[in-house]
């Protein structure tokens, strides 16, 4: 299997990662044959694989890793988080992922969700087989009731026109910020460093993903469907309310409820009016300061690290995805 283009410009990293993509192929063995093609199918589209990666990376800091260890952690970590987007789409109804039919659009709910039960099992299996105590276990089972809370906490507050910053910041913390750090901390922990590091390297992780998922969510009103590979304002729609949007609520919310209130039945016309209410009130400039300072405060984190080849490889990285464009 071929990884992101993006690992090009990560040489030092790109094997580690073809390697782990190529370890969750050789573990889904499902009896199935449709649930089979199903996930081989995700597996192949193109994810960018950055949860692995940073699990890879800060496993280099101690020079005597167990390579073959870490990439199967590193996998047990990407079949965790490709599970989770396998159920995200079935409850989203989502089409499309990574420009590609989702596979519950393409092969139904009922393939979907045994696909996505199937890698948790490929998780559980690598975690089982490869972690060296159970803290990691423990730790992946807290992760998951984390993630897990999130998403129940994301759907509770669906079309809740009340929504504020805590309440959203929250919620990314647990469904996006803790796969990051959780990868950071297997990265550092089961490589065999101490666990105060690893505990270090687990709160840089979250910083990390909170980052990443703030910018995720203003490039959901910034960009084009081709270019972020997915509708933009699906979202909205379906009463998920993010940072650019609860930011510039909080200035004036009655201006938004005409529109919101539509809720799926949003014509272009009321998206177009909730776009020029979120210009109006700086909710994408509100946003980006607030992803701006997490940025900040992950690149602060990694900049105490040890010097070792791969503080400079995460600083890159980290620059790169948090600043990106799309």
């Amino acid at each position: 299997m071929k990884i992101h283009p993006m690992w090009a410009d990560y040489p030092e990293l790109a094997p580690d990662l073809t390697a782990t993509l190529d370890l969750i192929e050789s573990q889904i063995r499902p009896q199935n044959a449709a649930v089979a093609e199903a996930l081989v199918a995700m597996i192949s589209a193109g994810g960018k694989m950055l949860r692995p990666a940073y699990c890879l990376l800060f496993a280099q800091f101690r020079p005597t890793y167990d390579r073959s260890k870490m990439i199967a952690l590193a996998a047990a970590v990407e079949a965790l988080h490709n599970a989770t987007l396998v159920h995200d789409d079935i409850i989203d109804k989502a089409t499309t992922r990574r420009g590609l039919p989702t596979i519950s659009a393409q092969f139904g709910q009922d393939v979907a969700v045994y696909a996505g039960d199937y890698l948790f099992v490929v998780c559980f299996k690598l975690i089982a087989k490869y972690a060296s105590d159970l803290r990691s276990v423990q730790q992946d089972s807290t992760s998951m009731e984390r993630l897990l809370n999130g998403e129940l906490e994301q759907m509770a507050t669906r079309y809740d026109y009340q929504i504020d910053i805590d309440q959203y910041l929250h919620q990314v913390s647990g469904k996006t910020g803790q796969l990051f750090a959780l990868s950071s901390f297997i990265g550092a922990y089961e490589s065999g460093q101490p666990l105060a590091f690893a505990k270090k390297i687990e709160k840089i992780g979250m910083n990390i993903g909170i980052a990443f998922q703030l910018l995720d969510d203003i490039l959901d009103y910034t960009s084009d469907p081709d270019t972020i590979g997915k509708p933009v304002h699906e979202d909205i729609k379906q009463g998920v309310y993010s940072a650019p949007l609860i930011l510039a609520m909080s200035r004036d919310r009655d201006a938004f409820l005409p529109y919101l209130r539509q809720q799926a039945q949003m014509s272009t016309a009321d998206l177009a009016a909730i776009q020029a209410l979120m210009t109006r009130h700086e909710g994408i400039p509100q946003a980006r300061k607030m992803a701006s300072d997490y940025t900040a405060r992950a690149l602060a984190g990694l900049k105490t690290l040890p010097d070792q080849p791969a503080k400079n490889t995460l600083i890159r990285l980290t620059t790169a995805l948090l600043r990106r464009q799309n």
